[in-house]
């Protein structure tokens, strides 16, 4: 019979191999905060590396490119080898640098060589739609109707995505896939593995949308032969809103000339050259376009020295026992309520949070946020209850299903419009 007790989620907490990072960060007052998987909390690691990158900018002015402790030339460089081990790849083969859809634009670029009758484009219907946005918009550009050639896999539950369904949509008219290695909303873990596997079977090359994947799950991407994957840094990895994100590229594609080329896609020893033919870095640094947003990528910094120090695999254990144990007082305390589990059951396919959906989704997520609590709400109705291995606690957990069983035994709920706030 499951656990109800307070003491029992206290014991897990005393238990916790990573309960000293909580320490680490900045804990909104009075409030459990489960949004981490939209934006983590801010680190003081990562408020240190951005006040050292402003002093090294006050003290070094224009030296401070080859000076100081963090010299900028080769700040993007040390951020990728740094995030390398998160996705299980080489340190050439990883970049920091721009924006998750730029890096997926530059990408497809790169990637996407359509040829005779090979010309579409799969995703899937269960994306981030900024994914979805950015490759209409590259077909657009080489002339194709992306109500044509965009195939997009369907899903039967509406929550989840079948390997096999994807697999079966891999056709000879395949000329490129990209897919989230964790969908956004139900938080199920594709197989990036097997789908890679039969993707190279038919000579496609394929890729992941890491956002919410990367320092969450482990990955081995390198292994896994993949050609290509993008995310953000401020979710999981806790660099803060707008932080440079980061592109991974198989080494067996290095050394070629970006679809979308810049001044940063230059060879290091050659970029100073300022020759008008481009002569392309030889890891995965071709791939950036421009100048390095310096003071949105120094919290990286100091977020990956606490993924270096607590390793994917302990943070993976603890993030499934964290919803593992959300589901078990879902369960036990919120019957009857009319809420669903909608995410993955199965640990091998869960992600890092956990997805309820209720007709009043809306509403109780506001009533949530009124009591202290930091939901994320997903039209039309599913909630998200992310508990981040580094600073949730079990005892939050206990005290999260505690309050929502308060709101939703008082109606508190009703209190609210069952709409959603500008923001999301």
């Amino acid at each position: 019979m499951m656990n109800i007790e307070k003491t029992y989620a206290a014991s897990l907490d005393q238990q916790d191999d990573l309960a000293n990072f909580r320490n680490e960060f900045y804990l909104p007052k009075n409030t459990i905060y489960l949004d981490g998987n939209s934006l983590g909390l801010l680190s003081k690691r990562a408020e240190n590396k951005i006040n050292d990158m402003v002093e090294s900018w006050k003290h070094h002015a224009i030296d401070g490119w080859t000076e100081g402790s963090q010299p900028w030339y080769y700040l993007s460089e040390k951020l990728g080898a740094m995030s390398a081990p998160l996705i299980g790849a080489k340190p050439e083969e990883v970049m920091i640098t721009g924006s998750t859809t730029i890096n997926l634009h530059q990408i497809t670029a790169s990637f996407y060589k359509p040829e005779g009758k090979r010309t579409k484009i799969l995703a899937d219907t269960l994306n981030f739609p900024s994914d979805i946005y950015a490759l209409k918009s590259q077909l657009k550009l080489k002339g194709y109707d992306p109500d044509e050639h965009l195939v997009q896999v369907k899903s039967k539950d509406g929550h989840t995505l079948s390997t096999q369904d994807i697999v079966e949509a891999m056709t000879d008219e395949t000329a490129f896939i990209v897919l989230p290695g964790v969908l956004y909303r139900s938080g199920q873990v594709l197989d990036m593995q097997t789908l890679t596997r039969e993707a190279h079977k038919r000579d496609i090359p394929i890729g992941f949308d890491l956002c919410h994947s990367i320092g969450s799950i482990p990955h081995q991407l390198s292994e896994w032969g993949v050609d290509f994957a993008f995310w953000c840094t401020y979710k999981h990895l806790n660099a803060g809103p707008g932080s440079v994100a980061g592109l991974y590229v198989n080494e067996k594609h290095l050394c070629h000339e970006p679809g979308l080329a810049g001044w940063f896609s230059s060879a290091k020893d050659k970029q100073f050259d300022m020759e008008h033919t481009l002569t392309p870095a030889q890891d995965a640094g071709a791939y950036q376009i421009g100048t390095p947003h310096l003071l949105s990528a120094a919290p990286l910094l100091g977020s990956l020295e606490m993924f270096q120090e607590a390793g994917i695999e302990k943070i993976r254990k603890k993030s499934l026992q964290l919803t593992q144990y959300f589901m078990e007082l879902i369960e036990s305390e919120l019957t009857g309520f009319g809420f669903t589990i909608a995410n993955p059951r199965d640990t091998a396919m869960r992600g890092g949070h956990v997805y309820l959906e209720h007709p009043d989704a809306a509403r109780i997520c506001k009533a949530l946020k009124a009591d202290g609590v930091i939901p994320d709400f997903r039209k039309p109705n599913g909630i998200r209850l992310a508990p981040v291995a580094l600073y949730n606690t079990f005892t939050e957990v206990w005290e999260t299903i505690q309050i929502l069983k308060t709101i939703m035994k008082e109606e508190r709920y009703q209190s609210y419009v069952n709409e959603r706030g500008v923001i999301a």
